[in-house]
């Protein structure tokens, strides 16, 4: 059975969350209006403030950070500092460092606004200066966002990779690439893997050891990915990797063996795809989990083979409708799960309607996590594309290092 993907799960910021970052300060100089005050109520002071107030933002200028842009002051404190977003007119929230030496928006700004920002401080003497500066931040047609996954501070499971969809194509790609990192507590040598111009992956050669911590490094704050485009993340991203599980399904037994930690764990009966619809040999990692799904043939080009409202525990495998999943609509007239294949592609279990029962697939689902790998040996099809899903492991290691870009 296929199914279109689900709509992208999450934006940065807003889209998921996840997810984004800041673009370089336009300018480390003191903002292009400064003035200093006097502390006698007007009278023509004898001496200036020695504070200095730096406004990253130059004023009057253009493609501003959207998360690192702030105040700083040396040789003094700040005393208040005001923000707004100049067009609505809204205060932007903020808060000055407990020395008085800087301070910072408390959330990302956005992009392609005028914002105004205003700055007083005094020195050691009480001797007040002030500076502002009104500015705009980077546009989204100038700067490009890479949505990724897994979120930070998940639990994978040991196939889950690295992966990044930029929204507009990356022609730097050595730039771009050389300004993400991903390590591992293991040790593990992680490398880059571009599949096009807007989709890259990081691996080890071998599977996460199970147990180790991953961190992966954003610095694309204004980092140029393509001609006048620059990045906007700039964040720091970890997550764990679980218990290691690897389920292997032989579609000639039509049996799927689940191994935990290297043992076997259990052994269920499953019924792949016919021999009109085969399913795709390979390493498959699951990317979604859906209690319940829609799955409708007319997505992908089935007529109107299916429309089931509800399959239950449904937990995708490739990006063009690769699922494993429960069963409850199997035809009493076919032979029992484990005997034949009969699905239109994907791998399913014995279920039913509703997700509730002591069902194969219900306890499957609940054993398993995202970034656990499903094998698929013995079928008529061929091997799944590398970028058919999370699928990256279908590639050999020196295939993989080829297309690293740094």
């Amino acid at each position: 059975m296929t199914t279109p993907d689900k709509t992208a799960r999450r934006a940065l910021g807003a889209c998921a969350a996840l997810m984004v970052g800041a673009l370089t300060l336009t300018a480390c100089g003191a903002s292009a209006n400064a003035k200093n005050d006097d502390d006698k109520n007007g009278q023509d002071a004898a001496k200036t403030s020695a504070a200095k107030i730096a406004i990253s933002a130059e004023n009057g200028s253009t493609g501003a950070s959207i998360n690192t842009t702030g105040v700083k002051v040396s040789d003094g404190k700040l005393t208040d500092v005001k923000m707004t977003a100049a067009d609505a007119g809204t205060a932007v929230p903020g808060a000055i460092s407990a020395d008085g030496g800087s301070w910072k928006p408390k959330e990302q700004l956005e992009r392609g606004t005028k914002y105004e920002i205003t700055a007083r401080a005094k020195d050691a003497n009480g001797r007040a200066t002030a500076a502002d500066s009104t500015f705009t931040t980077v546009s989204s047609a100038n700067s490009f966002i890479g949505t990724y996954t897994p979120d930070d501070g998940t639990t994978v499971g040991v196939g889950m990779p690295v992966s990044f969809k930029f929204d507009k194509a990356i022609s730097d790609k050595k730039a771009v690439q050389s300004h993400i990192t991903v390590s591992s507590s293991s040790g593990q040598k992680v490398v880059g893997h571009w599949f096009g111009e807007q989709r890259l992956d990081f691996r080890p050669e071998e599977y996460w050891k199970a147990g180790s911590k991953v961190t992966m490094k954003i610095d694309l704050d204004g980092v140029e990915g393509a001609n006048g485009v620059q990045g906007v993340q700039k964040k720091t991203v970890t997550f764990t990797v679980g218990r290691s599980q690897v389920s292997t399904v032989d579609v000639n037994t039509q049996t799927m063996t689940v191994v935990r930690d290297g043992r076997t764990f259990k052994t269920v009966p499953i019924s792949a795809g016919s021999a009109e619809f085969t399913t795709y040999n390979g390493q498959m990692v699951i990317s979604e989990k859906f209690t319940k799904l829609r799955m409708d043939s007319r997505t992908v080009d089935l007529a109107n083979a299916y429309d089931i409202p509800d399959v239950p525990h449904a937990m995708r495998l490739t990006t063009s409708g690769t699922f494993i999943h429960g069963n409850y609509w199997y035809n009493k007239g076919n032979p029992p799960f484990g005997r034949e294949g009969t699905s239109h592609g994907c791998v399913g279990l014995q279920d039913v309607r509703g997700a509730q029962g002591d069902t194969s697939a219900k306890w499957f689902y609940d054993n398993s996590i995202i970034g656990d790998v499903v094998i698929v040996k013995n079928s008529p099809d061929k091997t799944v594309t590398p970028d058919n899903g999370l699928n990256g492991w279908n590639m050999s290691w020196s295939e993989w290092i080829a297309g690293s870009a740094a």
